[in-house]
């Protein structure tokens, strides 16, 4: 009698858990099979807040709490759920899924805990009413940009272009002007710490966010990958994961920065992954920064390394000489400040790591001039720097010097360690461990067996033996002088 347990289950309040006990089992079973063919992760994902509605007719209606895991389940599952329901006789010929305006917690399903204890501390009692969390899921605005504020400061127009980052900048340009072209999407920014990665993901949000053609623009959602964590967590604990997913999957642009951070959290990795696919699968950019490229990301699923990489990978390099005075000049320029050639020479020069120690570093050259009413000089900038500038002098190595003294007298680099005594090889030999003592911190034991595990008394030799023949030979000493000025500089 498949139709008066239907017209029973039809009677049934919307909010309600179906009183049939043929229609609880046969979907007791269905949910059942759905989690043994998608596995524990996606059903906990997507099918986990699967509601029985009840049965209208030969209809059964499912609830489930948003608009957009609707949407994704007609489209993913809608079929499946109806071959299972046909599977069950029990006179269910189609499936609707709709949203509930209430939506109960499952049958027999506890509410979310934690998932592991790196990313959650203290899992939530499955009776624990929801006004006790403590915890808000930002809701997206009308632009989506709801994520992270971004940086006025960080714009295409104030971004220095130079060798080290010409490639990435035109990767940047292209991503804004036009979305989601294809072989750029994702697109994978990477380089060390300070080199303007983040800068170029604030001009690509300022880009896209312009107005296009008189209408609104597009939404973007920029945040750092930790923030992704914080905020999924947070929704998980406030019960409320798909309204945390229809907030990222709502948005034009996905922007995901130091993604390195990541790392080890293998459940906020599985989330980005979802969320990565189903941005793509509708054509929405994402922009992803780390400080390696996604081959080198050790701890990162192989899954998500191989999407990362499937789009275009743009480098940014340690900066040069020539791009360190364009960046100097530029912020002095912008600041009105004059500040003269050899002060900014002298910065490009000693500084080299990291472009934003050198803005530091000019920043506060000027903010001192600026107090004391006193003009900058060299004189000035190395007393009020010292500090930086005694962090940054040259650390110099071993191998530098083995290849810099192997090239200046044209022998291999492996002659170095070996165990020739030609004249040829053992004075450059003799060179490289002298200037190896005077330049680093390394003790004689160690840079012996950097030069093939020699005795520490054979460097001790080569030391007194070179500071011997400088005193003699004016030739030679100028020779190892340019050597040590050549490595310093």
């Amino acid at each position: 009698m498949p139709d008066q347990h239907a017209n029973a289950a039809s009677a049934l309040p919307a909010s309600g858990l179906s009183d049939d006990p043929r229609l609880d089992a046969a979907w007791a079973r269905i949910r059942g099979r759905l989690r043994e063919e998608v596995g524990e992760a996606e059903y906990r994902t997507w099918l986990r807040q699967l509601t029985l509605a009840g049965v209208e007719g030969e209809e059964a209606v499912i609830h489930v709490p948003t608009r957009f895991l609707r949407d994704w389940l007609r489209g993913q599952y809608g079929d499946r759920l109806r071959a299972l329901w046909l599977a069950e006789s029990v006179g269910v010929r189609r499936v609707d899924i709709r949203v509930a305006t209430a939506q109960p917690a499952p049958r027999g399903e506890p509410a979310p805990a934690a998932l592991d204890g790196a990313e959650i501390a203290e899992p939530l009692s499955a009776t624990r009413p929801l006004g006790e969390v403590h915890v808000e899921v930002p809701r997206p605005d009308p632009r989506g940009d709801w994520a992270a504020p971004l940086d006025p400061r960080f714009t295409f127009d104030s971004f220095i272009v130079g060798k080290p980052n010409e490639f990435a900048h035109a990767c940047a340009r292209r991503v804004a002007e036009k979305p989601n072209s294809p072989g750029f999407n994702p697109l994978f920014l990477y380089g060390g710490v300070g080199l303007g990665k983040t800068h170029l993901m604030h001009a690509i949000a300022w880009a896209i966010r312009e107005p296009q053609s008189g209408g609104p623009g597009r939404s973007v959602a920029y945040m750092s990958a930790e923030k992704f964590m914080y905020r999924f967590i947070a929704a998980l604990r406030s019960q409320s994961t798909m309204e945390f997913k229809e907030s990222l999957r709502s948005v034009d642009v996905l922007m995901i920065d130091d993604l390195q951070f990541l790392i080890g959290k293998d459940n906020t990795q599985e989330e980005f992954f979802h969320t990565f696919n189903a941005l793509v699968d509708q054509g929405k950019q994402i922009v992803v920064s780390s400080d390696k490229p996604p081959s080198d990301l050790a701890g990162l699923e192989d899954r998500l390394r191989t999407r990362l990489g499937c789009g275009m990978v743009a480098d940014i390099h340690a900066t040069t000489y020539e791009l360190r005075i364009s960046i100097l000049e530029s912020k002095a320029a912008a600041a009105g400040v004059d500040v003269p050639a050899r002060v900014l020479e002298f910065l490009a020069h000693k500084i080299t790591s990291n472009v934003r120690e050198l803005e530091g570093a000019l920043n506060r050259l000027i903010a001192h001039a600026n107090l004391f009413g006193r003009p900058v000089t060299l004189e000035s900038c190395q007393e009020v720097l010292h500090d930086i500038l005694r962090a940054h002098d040259r650390r110099v190595t071993i191998e530098e010097i083995q290849k810099r003294v192997a090239e200046h007298y044209n022998i291999r680099i492996s002659d170095m360690s070996s165990a020739r005594r030609a004249r040829n090889v053992a004075r450059p030999r003799q060179v490289a461990m002298y200037l190896s003592k005077q330049l680093t911190s390394r003790s004689l034991p160690e840079i012996g067996r950097r030069f093939g595990n020699r005795d520490h008394t054979t460097v001790m030799h080569a030391v007194s033996r070179v500071a011997e023949l400088m005193q003699g030979d004016a030739g030679f000493a100028e020779d190892v002088e340019l050597l040590r000025r050549m490595l310093e500089t």
